[in-house]
């Protein structure tokens, strides 16, 4: 009967591993699956198309060309490979500019008519209006419609996905900013989080680790937005004044926020693992002269670096995927950052900010899960350098 139970409790367990990793691979594979319709959507806005003069020789744009020229930064169609010719923008609502309300008709049912033939006689014209205003589509000319690329999301600088003709689904300020958060908040958490696993494990009497263990525990427990709000009333101002800066939210208030939140999951971690270092090897280590710090250094940590890894990771995938606290102190600004002082926005921020407001299949929508994808793999690489780091340290 014992061994029937423990048959039982073996194919039990089994199973919880098998679904668990499962469950893992359906999360990864879901997500993928949203993600990849991205680069099948159109540059151009769903149902719009973008009409020029019959005898403009352009036949297709980025969509940074795009956004440049309706925001005016390209005015001649020599800049992208076309004539000397200046460019003449026409939006559906300029069209009362053009015609009258009996030539447009009491339902706008000429309005195709009357666009159509506004594009056919303006030769520098680009208009942006639905498919179904232009009556005559072999008098005009097309551009080209091509499904948003890599090149585009990867290496584009800048996040519109709101943007009209042509939304801009650029990761790189994302990216950067997210990994420049990340990184200062780590290098500003580690010295710290080991410092003070150390003096709890080997230094502090034990009225005062008893003491300190349960205030830092408790720290990991208050919710990330009460981070936010005193990195927000606190810790923005105080940035604000030290290095004059025009505002407070930015990545350095972010990485401070993020350290505070990863400190007890590092220390906690780390402390458990070097007091889990048998009392032999430090009592071996005295006795040959090794001074209480040379023990610590050559013996203590060199035993724990297994659990001090664990602690690390932890505390860097608790600052890669904070949304909250660092969406209330960085300024939420989309735009590649050159100093950790300037306002930025990660990639979990910009998830939680906008996902309630993309439409559900859109290609705001997919790029959103997109970013998901791209955020898993941030912390699949981190915790391979960590491991792979602390396996080199450990032969």
């Amino acid at each position: 009967m014992k061994k029937v139970f423990e048959k039982i409790i073996e194919g039990i367990l089994a199973c919880s591993g098998f679904v668990t990793s499962l469950t893992i691979v359906l999360i990864v594979l879901f997500l993928f699956s949203e993600a990849v319709g991205l680069f099948h959507s159109r540059i151009i806005e769903e149902g719009y198309v973008l009409a020029l003069n019959k005898d403009n020789k352009v036949s297709e744009l980025t969509p940074v060309q795009i956004k440049d020229v309706f925001d005016e930064e390209i005015t001649n169609w020599r800049e992208v490979g076309g004539e000397n010719l200046p460019i003449r923008l026409f939006r559906l609502e300029d069209v009362t500019r053009y015609y009258t309300e009996e030539q447009l008709g009491a339902s706008y049912e000429n309005a195709g008519a009357c666009i159509t033939d506004l594009v056919e006689r303006t030769p520098g014209i680009v208009a942006f209006v639905p498919r179904q205003f232009i009556v005559r589509p072999d008098s005009v000319h097309l551009l080209r419609d091509n499904t948003i690329s890599l090149k585009d999301v990867f290496a584009g600088a800048e996040w519109f996905p709101t943007a009209t003709p042509a939304p801009q689904f650029g990761f790189l300020p994302l990216i950067t900013g997210t990994l420049w958060v990340s990184l200062f908040a780590i290098l500003i958490a580690l010295p710290f989080g080991l410092a003070v696993a150390v003096y709890m494990s080997e230094v502090a009497d034990h009225k005062i680790r008893n003491l300190m263990k349960p205030v830092i525990e408790l720290l990991s427990g208050i919710p990330s937005v009460v981070y936010g709000f005193f990195g927000l009333i606190v810790i923005v101002p105080l940035l604000q004044r030290v290095f004059d800066l025009p505002v407070g939210e930015s990545g350095l208030a972010g990485s401070i926020v993020l350290a505070i939140m990863a400190l007890p999951t590092i220390i906690t971690v780390t402390e458990d693992a070097m007091r889990n270092c048998p009392r032999a090897m430090r009592e071996a280590s005295l006795a040959l002269g090794a001074s209480q710090w040379q023990t610590i250094y050559k013996v203590v940590i060199p035993y724990s670096i297994s659990g001090i890894t664990s602690g690390v990771v932890l505390g860097i995938g608790r600052a890669v995927g904070e949304t909250m606290a660092v969406l209330m102190v960085t300024g939420n600004a989309a735009v590649i950052p050159h100093t950790i002082l300037e306002p930025l926005r990660t990639i979990p921020a910009t998830i939680a900010a906008e996902l309630g407001e993309a439409p559900a299949g859109g290609a705001h929508y997919e790029a959103l899960f997109l970013l998901g994808v791209v955020l898993f793999f941030i912390s699949l690489l981190i915790n391979f350098t960590v491991e792979a780091v602390s396996s080199g340290k450990r032969k």
